[in-house]
């Protein structure tokens, strides 16, 4: 709005624009005639127009005045409506925002609730400050009787000490605890602490994990079994055929000496004698082997030549696997392919020599069941991207693709259909020597064509 001075400077310009140089004299001298009389006429017209002037001067003033307030008055209505419409957006991201955290605490509280372990949160002081429903349940005391309390004091039955969860606290790492009683109950405690500056605490989770842990042992016994079982099939096997030998060179010995005179049968009972001897060797040799690897049992890996290890079993098989009737394990020929300058690995060794073994063992039987006028089997030791690729390939009978499927399994976990790879051949414990042992890798690839080939993959680091 215009101020009142800026109007007096208005009206004083307009009197003096009024005014003539004549004023000075005399101000009323242009209002009389020249005998002196008034003209009163003139003075009517002079204020007329001095009024005009000024109510033009006023009404002027007051329109550009008023435009200016109708101005102002639309910005502060256009103000007005932007703050009304900023405050009501604000309000309504408040109401939301509002609203979000209501419902994201709601779910951190069900999470918190619905976790299947117990949780207990505790303050710099020891006291509990969070208890869900499993530590409700498992220790019989609801959340309003704990609340505030030492730990100790409200569940004394807890297996921590306030040592270490004082450790956890200054330390600022996570701990975990394992508590169990061997068949009764198993339990894993684990302690970290929270990590905001202005509330300190640490956060207690107790899982029960006994059921578990009864799963695993059973499953864990059960595959035990199945390696017992699938060593014992084994050796029952190998046994039995320089047994059978020694039996039948006996009964042979045996009727032609009630048929027929000594000396006519001698050399033939020198003979049978001479197989027998064999084969009582290649059963004690088969024996001695098996006492080797349970007496092997080492809890740290040593650096091992592979190539040594594998020689060595190569050798051991030449007095292992022999069938008197049909194939000798040192008629068959066997070829090597090493690289130059392979490093050592950390291994097991008595395990990763039964491993080749049994091997060697598969290539045998496979070969002994086939008509084949050149048995072979090669072997190549290489190094390729920080591991040893082992592969034992032969050239005797294909394995079918439901043999290939069940030869790394444990004979226990097959389904009921009949198992395509008898519990004698397989090679779980093997697969389980490799794979679980030596963190590395088998498989088998097998075809008519081609022959079967085991490979294995050993991490040199």
């Amino acid at each position: 709005m215009p101020s009142k001075t800026s109007l007096q400077q208005c009206l004083s310009a307009l009197a003096l624009c009024t005014l003539s140089i004549y004023a000075y004299a005399d101000i009323f001298d242009i209002y009389r005639y020249p005998d002196g009389s008034t003209k009163w006429q003139w003075i009517a017209n002079s204020v007329a127009g001095v009024l005009l002037l000024t109510l033009l001067t006023i009404a002027v003033y007051l329109l550009v005045a008023n435009s200016r307030a109708r101005k102002v008055n639309r910005e502060l209505t256009d103000i007005k409506a932007t703050l009304e419409d900023r405050v009501a957006r604000r309000t309504q991201s408040l109401i939301e925002t509002t609203e979000t955290l209501k419902n994201r605490e709601q779910y951190i509280t069900n999470i918190v609730e619905s976790m299947p372990l117990m949780l207990i949160g505790l303050n710099q002081k020891m006291e509990i400050i969070q208890w869900n429903q499993v530590a409700e349940s498992a220790t019989g005391r609801p959340l309003a009787s704990v609340l505030g309390k030492n730990l100790w004091e409200a569940y004394p039955a807890i297996t921590l000490t306030p040592a270490q969860v004082e450790s956890v606290l200054q330390n600022k790492t996570n701990m975990t605890i394992k508590h169990s009683q061997r068949d009764q109950y198993y339990f894993d405690i684990t302690l970290y602490p929270l990590t905001d500056k202005d509330e300190t605490g640490v956060i207690i989770l107790v899982d029960d994990i006994t059921k578990q842990m009864k799963a695993e042992n059973k499953v864990s016994e059960r595959d035990k079994m199945s390696a017992m079982g699938e060593l014992a099939s084994a050796m029952a096997y190998d046994i039995n055929l320089p047994l059978q030998s020694i039996l039948s060179g006996l009964l042979t010995a045996q009727e032609k000496l009630s048929n027929g005179n000594v000396s006519d049968i001698k050399a033939e009972l020198l003979d049978k004698l001479k197989s027998a001897c064999f084969s009582a060797q290649q059963a004690s040799s088969i024996i001695q082997n098996l006492l080797d690897l349970a007496n092997s049992h080492n809890d740290e890996k040593t650096p091992a030549d592979v190539t040594r290890l594998m020689d060595q079993s190569i050798e051991l098989s030449d007095k292992l696997f022999t069938d008197l009737s049909g194939l000798r394990f040192s008629s068959i020929n066997v070829t090597r392919h090493y690289h130059d300058n392979l490093p050592q690995i950390p291994c097991f060794q008595s395990e990763l020599q039964q491993v080749f073994i049994r091997l060697l063992r598969a290539a045998f039987h496979s070969l002994n069941n086939e008509t084949q006028t050149d048995p072979a089997i090669n072997i190549e030791i290489s190094e390729f991207y920080d591991s040893l690729w082992i592969k034992i390939q032969h050239n005797g009978k294909a394995l079918s693709p439901l043999e290939q499927e069940d030869i790394f399994q444990p004979f226990f976990s097959i389904s009921d259909r009949e198992p395509a790879c008898p519990v004698e051949h397989r090679l779980s414990y093997s697969y389980f020597i490799i794979t679980d042992h030596h963190d590395g890798q088998m498989s088998v690839t097998s075809d008519e064509k081609f022959g079967t080939c085991f490979n294995i993959q050993l991490p040199i680091s």
